[in-house]
């Protein structure tokens, strides 16, 4: 059954712009949130969220999108109904349901007056038993109807960045559905091969290895993330050490690949590091451990506080550090898991008066850190007045800071680059001391570890 009406319910960053790219594909959507102002600013041709070019997507495709407060409107106006609510850590490391239980039983209400078979679809992350123990029985009780006979219900998680949502969700490299039974993930999968703008294969499964699956992906991406940032910390200590030598050459073996290799800071953000705890809280429900993922986040959040203490060593008492990206990733407004904040404020902690920027995400940085560090509105502005600058974001707009910038009248300013992306820059510029992260200075404290190490006299 070809389907042109489609509902989302849930308008926030991924559910919004999940609506405008699917009726950007030329299909009809209708929205459906609990915010007045989301449903305003979509009715108005506005995006309610910001995120990389879902303004001008939504301008661009009013006429087949709108929204509502009714869940029984965008129901009984649809023929597929994809949700994506919040499904927040709790107290154990799971993710509660708590969002996606209210939307289900609303959207049960709805299905029991409609006659016409409707496929509900949960893009939200949750764990294995979410979906047949879970909400499964809430749109059966609320609707009055059978799962499989009357309506179909798939679980199918988007993979996707915030900042770059809409390409991503048009673009995946594979599609995910966990389904209640064959009508339901056919149906879906037929939808996908309409909406999205490649053909990527589509992996059908039961709920639960679809719930585990997307809970595993992120896990793995963000254990070897973890290892990349683990390889630099080791090359700082080593005579020529070069994290981007190293990762380069592992990237070349086809059973590792390149993507994520880049050593640096930290991971952050609204999914990864709760990803690695909740893998490891279904381990040990089940019966089993996850300790790699375990020591994944445990080495990922103590990552901030080890760069801290490097640089604090290198730095003399009443200095300033200028501290460039705070959100958790560049081109980002979120500092949620941001180990840029992290880094401030343990900076901040050791005595050291820290000034700092974001070219988006300054707002939302000034109330995380509070008193802990000046946000101020401009890189030009921090850098006037500090002694040393910290890069702890790739952002394209330090890449673009001039040489000139940095330039102070006494000593040269020490340049800790936690990305190296400044290098062309700085490194062979007379008045800064650059010190690139993930690579280690041939001085004579390193060569004498290695050399105490093989010394065979």
């Amino acid at each position: 059954m070809a389907v042109n009406n489609y509902s989302v319910v849930g308008l926030g960053k991924l559910g919004a712009s999940m609506a405008a790219a699917i009726a950007k594909r030329g299909f009809n959507v209708i929205g459906v949130d609990v915010s007045e102002e989301a449903v305003r600013a979509v009715n108005a041709g506005h995006a309610p969220v910001q995120e990389t070019g879902l303004e001008e997507t939504i301008a661009a495709n009013r006429s087949r999108l709108r929204a509502t407060l009714s869940h029984r409107e965008a129901v009984l106006n649809s023929d597929l109904t994809f949700v994506i609510v919040p499904t927040p850590s709790d107290q154990r490391g799971a993710f509660s349901l708590q969002y996606a239980v209210w939307a289900f039983r609303e959207i049960g209400r709805a299905l029991a007056g409609k006659r016409a078979y409707h496929n509900v679809v949960l893009t939200s992350t949750v764990l294995p038993g979410s979906m047949r123990y879970g909400l499964l029985p809430i749109l059966e009780k609320a609707s009055g109807k059978r799962c499989g006979v009357d309506f179909g219900l798939c679980y199918s998680p988007e993979f996707i960045a915030l900042g770059s949502v809409l390409r991503d969700f048009l673009n995946p490299d594979f599609t995910l559905i966990g389904e209640s039974d064959d009508a339901a993930g056919a149906h879906l999968e037929g939808c996908y091969a309409r909406i999205l703008e490649n053909s990527p294969p589509c992996h059908r499964m039961s709920f639960e290895n679809a719930e585990l699956t997307k809970v595993a992906v992120n896990t793995y991406v963000t254990t070897k993330i973890t290892f990349a940032n683990m390889l630099a910390e080791i090359c700082a200590g080593v005579p020529g050490g070069d994290v981007d030598v190293v990762t380069r050459a592992l990237g070349a073996d086809s059973r590792i690949g390149p993507k994520y290799l880049k050593g640096g800071l930290g991971y952050g953000g609204p999914c990864f590091p709760r990803d690695n705890v909740a893998l490891s809280f279904l381990a040990r429900a089940v019966g089993s451990a996850a300790e790699l993922a375990e020591t994944t986040d445990r080495f990922n959040r103590a990552l901030a506080g080890r760069i801290a203490a490097r640089i604090r060593a290198r730095l003399r008492p009443n200095q300033t550090v200028a501290l460039l990206g705070l959100a958790y990733k560049p081109h980002s407004h979120v500092v949620e898991e941001s180990q840029g904040i992290c880094l401030a404020r343990a900076l901040s902690e050791a005595g050291i008066r820290v000034v700092a920027y974001d070219p988006l995400a300054n707002q939302t940085a000034r109330t995380e850190l509070a008193d802990a560090a000046m946000v101020l509105d401009s890189a030009a502005a921090c850098l006037t007045q500090a002694d040393a600058v910290v890069i702890a974001t790739p952002d394209p707009e330090f890449a673009r800071l001039p040489a000139d910038s940095f330039k102070r009248a006494e000593a040269p300013m020490v340049v800790y680059d936690l990305w190296r992306a400044l290098e062309p820059v700085l490194s062979a510029c007379p008045h800064v001391e650059y010190v690139p992260y993930g690579r280690g200075a041939a001085d004579e404290a390193a060569v004498q570890v290695l050399r105490m190490l093989w010394a065979v006299a």
